[in-house]
C-alpha cells in the first residue's frame, strides 16, 4: 500500500485525506490542532461557502452530516452602488442547486474524527520544515495543505500568474447571530452583497455556526486606504462587529436596521487580515532535496470576494486524487506534480483566478451590458423571464467559473447570450434595463428611495 502524508487539517487537507483513504491509500494526516481544539479554541479560517460542484465531491465521500440543519443558500442579491449612497441597480440571481457555508471549526472537528473512525491515521503535531523533510522520507507522497501559513513559502510564487503583488482588499470577517434569516421582498435566502464604488464590499452570508447553528457570516472587503478600511487594528470580535454596524449605518443604511440586532456568535468567531492574491508553483523543495506538493490555499490564495477559496480547493483536491490514482506505482516526481497542477489549472484554476480578480476591478464593458440587461430580476422561483435568466448567470458563475466566466470576457459572446436568453436584440435588452435604472436614478436624485425589483408580498418572520 502506498503511503501518503497530508499536512493540514483544514478544508483541502481533510478532503484529500478522506478521498485518498477511500481510494485505498495509507493516509496519515498531520494537524497542529486536536479535533477538540478546532471546535473550542480556534478561530475560523474563512467562510468556506461551497457551491454545487464542490459539494458533490463532499457528498461522494459521505461528509455532509449537517445538511439537514444548515441554512441552504438559494442564490445572490447584489446592490451595485457606483458611489456611496447611490443604489444604481440590483441583481437577484438563483443558483441551479443551493450552496452551503459551514463553520470550518465544526467541519474540521467532525472530519478529523470521521477520518480516524474510517482507518486514517491522525497525528497532532506542529510541523516545521525540518520535520516535513523527515515525513517526506517516510511516505511516497507528501501534500502540504496548511493554507497561507509559513510552509506555503516552500512553493515559489508564480510571477506570471500572480498579477497582483499587493493586497487588493483589507479584509475582516465576523460570525453574527440575531439578524433574521432572510430579507423582506427577496423571495430566497441569498448571499447579500453591497458593492460600493471607492469603498469596497459588505457581504452577508447565511452560515451554519458551530454553536448557534443557522446564523450569519459577514465579510468586509475594504479598499486599502478607503473610508471602509477601519478594521485592521481590531483586537476583538466585538470591536469588529461594532465597527461593522457603524459602517453599515454610513454606507448601507438600507441594511443597518437588519444588522442592528446582531450579536457575536462566539468570542473567537472573527478575523482581520490582508494578502495579495497569489498562485504558486506546485513543487516544494526541502533542505534534503526531497520534494512535496501542495493543495488548496497553499498553492492558490484567492481574495474571498467571490467565495472561491473552498470551491477551488475542492476542485483541486479532486484533480489531485484522480492523478494519484492514475499514476499507479510510479514515483511522484516533480514532473508529475507539475503536470497534475497544470491539468487542474487549465480546467478550473485559471478561470477561477481570473473571475476573482475581475471582481476586484471595475466591471468590463461586457459585465456592464449584462448588469443592465438583467435589470428586473427579482429572484422568484417561478420567474423564467430573460432578465431573471441573465441574473442567474451571476449566481451560477460562482459554481462553475470555467464554464461561464469566459462569456464575461468577450463582449460579442455576452451579447449573444443576452439575445439567447431574452429573445430580443442585445441593444434593446440593454436599453430596456438602462431605462429602468435611469428611472430609479432620477428618483434618488429627487431624494426618494429607489424602487428596485422586490416581491412586496414576501415577508420574513422576525
Amino acid at each position: 500500500m502506498r503511503r501518503i502524508a497530508i499536512i493540514g487539517s483544514g478544508q483541502a487537507g481533510l478532503l484529500a485525506a478522506h478521498a485518498l483513504l477511500k481510494a485505498g491509500y495509507g493516509v496519515t494526516l498531520y494537524s497542529d490542532k486536536t479535533p477538540e481544539q478546532w471546535l473550542n479554541e480556534s478561530r475560523p479560517t474563512g467562510t468556506a461557502l461551497r457551491f454545487d460542484m464542490a459539494l458533490q465531491f463532499e457528498e461522494e465521500l459521505g461528509l455532509t452530516s449537517w445538511e439537514n440543519d444548515a441554512p441552504w443558500i438559494d442564490g445572490i442579491h447584489f446592490t451595485v452602488c457606483p458611489v456611496p449612497g447611490n443604489r444604481m441597480l440590483t441583481i437577484a440571481g438563483r443558483n441551479r442547486r443551493p450552496a452551503l457555508a459551514v463553520d470550518l471549526r465544526l467541519q474540521s472537528h467532525a472530519w478529523m474524527l470521521d477520518l480516524a473512525k474510517r482507518g486514517g491515521r491522525v497525528v497532532v503535531e506542529k510541523i516545521s520544515v525540518e520535520r516535513l523533510d523527515e515525513i517526506s522520507a517516510e511516505h511516497d507522497l507528501t501534500i502540504v495543505a496548511t493554507g497561507r501559513a509559513d510552509l506555503c513559502n516552500l512553493f515559489e510564487r508564480n510571477l506570471e500568474r500572480s498579477v497582483f503583488d499587493k493586497p487588493q482588499r483589507h479584509l475582516a470577517m465576523v460570525c453574527v447571530r440575531g439578524p433574521t434569516l432572510g430579507f423582506d421582498g427577496i423571495p430566497m435566502l441569498p448571499v447579500k452583497a453591497n458593492l460600493i464604488g471607492g469603498v469596497g464590499e459588505l457581504i452577508f452570508l447565511p452560515y451554519q455556526h458551530k454553536d448557534v447553528g443557522a446564523s450569519w457570516n459577514i465579510v468586509i472587503e475594504a479598499l486599502p486606504g478607503g473610508p471602509l478600511d477601519r478594521f485592521q487594528g481590531a483586537t476583538s470580535g466585538q470591536q469588529v462587529l461594532d465597527t461593522l454596524k457603524e459602517a453599515a449605518r454610513e454606507f448601507v443604511p438600507w441594511d443597518a436596521e437588519w444588522l442592528r440586532k446582531g450579536e457575536l456568535s462566539d468570542p473567537l468567531g472573527w478575523l482581520v487580515g490582508k494578502f495579495p492574491p497569489t498562485v504558486r508553483n506546485p513543487v516544494g523543495r526541502l533542505p534534503s532535496g526531497r520534494i512535496v506538493t501542495g493543495a488548496g490555499d497553499t498553492l492558490m490564495s484567492l481574495d474571498p470576494i467571490t467565495a472561491q477559496g473552498a470551491n477551488n480547493g475542492n476542485k483541486m483536491v479532486r484533480n489531485l486524487v484522480e492523478c494519484v490514482i492514475a499514476h499507479g506505482d510510479r514515483p511522484f516526481d516533480a514532473q508529475w506534480m507539475t503536470e497534475t497542477f497544470e491539468r487542474f489549472y487549465s480546467r478550473h484554476g485559471r478561470a477561477t483566478y481570473e473571475y476573482t480578480n475581475a471582481m476586484l476591478s471595475p466591471p468590463s464593458a461586457a459585465a456592464r451590458d449584462l448588469m443592465f440587461a438583467q435589470y428586473g430580476s427579482d429572484g422568484r422561483f417561478d420567474n423564467e423571464s430573460g432578465p431573471q435568466q441573465l441574473a442567474n448567470l451571476y449566481a451560477e458563475m460562482a459554481n462553475d467559473p470555467a464554464a461561464l466566466f469566459p462569456i464575461m470576457q468577450d463582449r460579442r459572446r455576452i451579447h449573444e447570450y443576452i439575445e439567447q436568453k431574452t429573445g430580443r436584440s442585445w441593444i434593446r435588452a440593454v436599453a430596456s434595463g438602462a431605462m429602468g435604472v435611469a428611472r430609479e436614478e432620477f428618483r434618488q436624485w429627487r431624494g426618494l428611495e429607489p424602487r428596485h425589483p422586490l416581491v412586496p408580498e414576501y415577508r420574513v418572520a422576525a
